[in-house]
C-alpha cells in the first residue's frame, strides 16, 4: 500500500478498518481457574494479550500488608498485573471494584510495554475476604477484551483513548478523576503523536484538563504524552473520539495500519 492509498484509507476509515480479527500477542479469551496449570491457590487467570495475569493472596504476610499501609480488617489482596498497559487494566479494575466488596490499595504504572513505548501496569484490591478479592480480579480480567479495544498499536508505537461516564474508584486513585463523573484519557506514542492528540481533544470544547503527563515528570521516562480530563459526557467522548482518528491517522503515516488490541468500542 503507497502513501496515497494509506492516506484516502485514514480519510475515509472508521475504527473497525483499525480492528484485527486475532490479539495482538494471541488468544483473546480469559483464561479462568480451571486453566491453572500447576495447581497454585494464588491463581485466578490470566489474559494472552498484553501479557495479564490476575492473583489474589488470602492470608497477606504482615510485613507485607503494613508496607501497602493497609488497615488492619484487610486481610486478603487480589493483584491485576500486566506488561503493556495503564489505563487500560485502571478501567478493567474499575468496574471489578464497583462490583465487589474491596477497595484499591495501590496502582504502579512501571517502565515495561514489553519493550514499547509505554506502561506495565499492577493494580491491587485489598478486601475482608479473599472470595471478594478473587471476584474483583474475574471481573476485572474479563472487562479487559472490552478496555483494550481502543489501545491500537504498530511497529512505530502506539495509541489508546479510554472514556468513562461514571468514573470509580480505580481510576480516581490512579489518574486524578472525580469519583461518579465522565473521564477520558489520551495517550500518543511516540509522544509527538500524543501532543497533538492532547491538543485536538482539548480543542474540542467543554472539557477540562485534569492532567497533563509527559516522560519529564509523570510517566516513568516513556516515550508518550498522556492527559486525562473531565467534562459533559457528550463533549468527553467526543474529545476522545477526535483525539482517536488524529492520532490513528499520524500513526499511519509510516506506512503500516495500527491495529486494535480487541475490539474498538468507543462510538
Amino acid at each position: 500500500m503507497d502513501r496515497q492509498e494509506l492516506a484516502q484509507l485514514i480519510s475515509n476509515a472508521t475504527a473497525d478498518d483499525f480492528a484485527t480479527d486475532v490479539l495482538l500477542g494471541g488468544s483473546s479469551s480469559f483464561k479462568p481457574e480451571v486453566a491453572n496449570p500447576y495447581n497454585l491457590p494464588e491463581y485466578v487467570g490470566s489474559y494472552e494479550s498484553g501479557k495479564n495475569i490476575g492473583i489474589v493472596i488470602a492470608n497477606l504476610d504482615n510485613s507485607i500488608r503494613k508496607a501497602l499501609d493497609l488497615g488492619p480488617e484487610y486481610h486478603a489482596i487480589g493483584v491485576l498485573s500486566g506488561r503493556t498497559g495503564a489505563c487500560t487494566q485502571v478501567n478493567a479494575c474499575d468496574v471489578g471494584v464497583k462490583s465487589t466488596n474491596t477497595t484499591i490499595c495501590r496502582v504502579e504504572l512501571c517502565r515495561d510495554s514489553m519493550g514499547g513505548a509505554g506502561h506495565g501496569t499492577t493494580v491491587i484490591f485489598a478486601g475482608e475476604n479473599v472470595a471478594d478479592c478473587r471476584r474483583a480480579v474475574e471481573i476485572s480480567l474479563e472487562e479487559l477484551e472490552h478496555t483494550y479495544g481502543d489501545v491500537y498499536g504498530c511497529d512505530a508505537g502506539h495509541i489508546e483513548v479510554h472514556f468513562s461516564a461514571n468514573a470509580g474508584e480505580a481510576l480516581v486513585k490512579a489518574f486524578g478523576a472525580e469519583y461518579g463523573k465522565p473521564f477520558g484519557m489520551t495517550v500518543g506514542a511516540p509522544a509527538a503523536i500524543g501532543m497533538v492528540m492532547a491538543d485536538t481533544a482539548l480543542k474540542q470544547g467543554d472539557i477540562e484538563l485534569i492532567q497533563y503527563m509527559d516522560s519529564l515528570e509523570v510517566t516513568k521516562m516513556t516515550n508518550e504524552v498522556n492527559i486525562t480530563f473531565k467534562g459533559d459526557a457528550a463533549a468527553v467522548k467526543s474529545a476522545v473520539l477526535a483525539a482517536r482518528e488524529k492520532g490513528l491517522g499520524l500513526l499511519a503515516s509510516w506506512g503500516q495500519i495500527p491495529r486494535s488490541m480487541s475490539k474498538p468500542n468507543i462510538r
